[in-house]
């Protein structure tokens, strides 16, 4: 079995990378969206999604990590695709899925669901530009509303020359409802395609994990908002580890504080462990009180010393 930790935009950035590659067991990383619109982009902004670019584009831990991009113009998306493969990208992925109203309000992500077409002409441009040994991978949901959609969709992906699709199983209305995931249809495409699948959405636990192998037929698992409601879910799904407990997650969070810290993005620390703090909140009741704590703080340095004041109290009682 594979395990993937799939990008999520605003959240997973690469200190929080380099913190849950280094716990679990991951067979791959893919960045938050670099957006493509209409230029070529400076090498910072690969460099500023991908610091890993500096080490082999992997994490300190060893996990290879994939750039993904976002954009609908074909020409485009192929000219920053042969940059961040130039600047040592272990490969190239391509967002057809985000939901997000704004991406798709400009034809981004998702959007491009209604148009097999362009979803062709984008990763067949990507894939002539790029020197053939890096992979151009895809993700992509079942459809705009229409899950009936995924099959025409899967077919411009596999005609275009990708090396592996990852299918997150809801159309973009479904949005994140536990209710509209769609497994089998992850079955139905795997028996018409011979391009590597990876499948995706609610992947919460072991059993949730072997559940979809079994439905779906699909070994590669992509895992996101579920890594940060269990910090070692990597390793929970890939080798039925027990769920992390809390006071290691305690630990684990005044790491990611001194990450923060000494890292580029210290300023956004405070909105970044706020956003963890809400999905830990899914999976651990004692993250409400100290969250309770935390929330009042807008700069960095009392919501960390609120953290090792309740790490030092845990250790006591």
């Amino acid at each position: 079995m594979r395990v993937v930790l799939g990008p999520m935009e605003g959240v997973l950035d690469h200190l929080m990378r380099e913190i849950l590659t280094e716990i679990n067991d991951y067979d791959l990383c893919v960045t938050e969206f670099v957006r493509v619109v209409d230029q070529r982009l400076p090498d910072h902004v690969f460099h500023r999604i991908c610091p890993e670019l500096t080490q082999g584009s992997q994490t300190k831990s060893g996990t290879p990590i994939h750039i993904q991009l976002l954009g609908q113009h074909a020409q485009w998306m192929a000219e920053n695709a042969v940059i961040a493969a130039e600047l040592g990208a272990k490969g190239v992925d391509l967002n057809f899925g985000c939901p997000a109203k704004l991406v798709n309000k400009s034809n981004g992500g998702a959007a491009m669901l209604q148009h097999p077409e362009q979803i062709y002409q984008v990763i067949k441009s990507c894939r002539d530009a790029v020197d053939p040994t890096v992979p151009v991978t895809a993700k992509i949901r079942l459809g705009w509303e229409n899950p009936d959609d995924c099959f025409e969709i899967v077919d411009a992906v596999e005609q275009a020359g990708a090396a592996e699709l990852a299918v997150h199983a809801r159309t973009k209305a479904g949005g994140y409802k536990a209710s509209e995931i769609k497994w089998d249809y992850i079955n139905e495409i795997r028996k018409r395609v011979s391009i590597p699948l990876i499948a995706n959405g609610e992947i919460w636990n072991y059993e949730d994990g072997q559940r979809c192998i079994a439905t779906t037929g699909v070994d590669s698992l992509m895992v996101c908002r579920g890594a940060f409601n269990v910090p070692n879910l990597g390793n929970v799904v890939k080798h039925n580890q027990a769920p992390m407990p809390w006071s290691e997650v305690v630990e684990l969070l005044i790491q990611y504080s001194t990450y923060e810290m000494k890292g580029d993005k210290g300023m956004y620390y405070p909105n970044r462990v706020k956003q963890w703090f809400a999905y830990l909140r899914n999976q651990y009741p004692e993250a409400m009180e100290l969250f309770r704590e935390i929330r009042i703080h807008k700069t960095a340095a009392p919501i960390v010393a609120d953290i090792k004041r309740y790490r030092d109290a845990l250790h006591v009682s």
